[in-house]
């Protein structure tokens, strides 16, 4: 009996001026599509798509993926992840990304939507060298219930292990349980409904730091939006709102502003 209800791996190596596929294997409820090329730096983007529309009591999810040197892949989810209610085994996915030298992932996906009584715990472990780079994003959004009732979900765990050359170098830990949490007051939410999460790790960022974060204030004051530097190159942004749209503008100048200083074009991730 397999024990993944959906698996994906994606086995990327540089070829040329592209990012090709050395090996791609996805069964059950993952699948993707065929390679896109959004612009001409030859960075591969694949999307990743869940037939079954949802994830439902005791699914378990893998995503493996491996970048050779000087691969470039923007990884993203054709829509939001649905997580229904879980009254016996809480759903379960495991992201695993290993970055060797020169090579850059993006990983964009929707946000998580969690149902009345779902829950729902995430494990990530990404392994990358010191000169790889990193833009990896995390949304939540309050949720859904028949009643409209905000934060109806019983649980969501996020655990994310970044490691540069085999040391640990964050252990980021989110804990959302909004039935013994006064998930909306001070010191958590203030107030608003929506959380995004967006890690950066490049070797370059120390030099764009001061201007990243006075283009977000200046350009995004609907939201609020704080920094906390790594010990390494690079920074860990938070961003509360109150809608979707609000977090997907941030993303979106988050990556506008670094790919212009690095000569690149700006791709638009149409999905709907």
């Amino acid at each position: 009996m397999n024990r993944w209800t959906g698996e994906l791996q994606l086995h990327m190596k540089k070829k040329t001026n592209r990012t090709v596929a050395e090996s791609v294997f996805f069964q059950g409820a993952f699948k993707v599509m065929r390679p896109l090329y959004l612009d001409d730096s030859g960075q591969a983007c694949y999307y990743i798509l869940n037939p079954g529309g949802g994830y439902v009591d005791g699914d378990r999810y893998i995503i493996s993926v491996h970048l050779q040197e000087d691969a470039e892949l923007l990884l993203t989810t054709q829509s939001a992840t649905k997580v229904y209610k879980t009254m016996r085994d809480p759903i379960y996915q495991e992201n695993r990304f290993h970055l060797e030298s020169g090579s850059v992932l993006e990983y964009w996906p929707d946000p998580l939507i969690a149902y009345q009584d779902a829950r729902y715990e995430q494990k990530t472990i990404i392994d990358m060298s010191q000169d790889a780079s990193l833009f990896y994003a995390e949304t939540m959004t309050p949720g859904w219930s028949e009643d409209g009732e905000l934060f109806p979900y019983t649980k969501i765990h996020l655990k994310s292990d970044i490691y540069i050359d085999g040391k640990l170098v964050v252990l980021d830990h989110l804990r959302f349980m909004p039935q013994t949490q006064k998930i909306k007051g001070i010191g958590f939410l203030e107030g608003y409904t929506h959380f995004g999460s967006l890690t950066i790790i490049d070797q370059s960022i120390d030099l764009y730091l001061e201007e990243l974060s006075q283009h977000l204030l200046r350009d995004y004051d609907e939201c609020q939006i704080g920094f906390s530097r790594l010990e390494v190159s690079g920074i860990l942004i938070r961003i509360l709102a109150t809608n979707t749209k609000q977090l997907e503008d941030v993303f979106k100048g988050c990556s506008k502003f670094f790919k212009r200083r690095f000569g690149r074009a700006v791709p638009e991730l149409r999905k709907y």
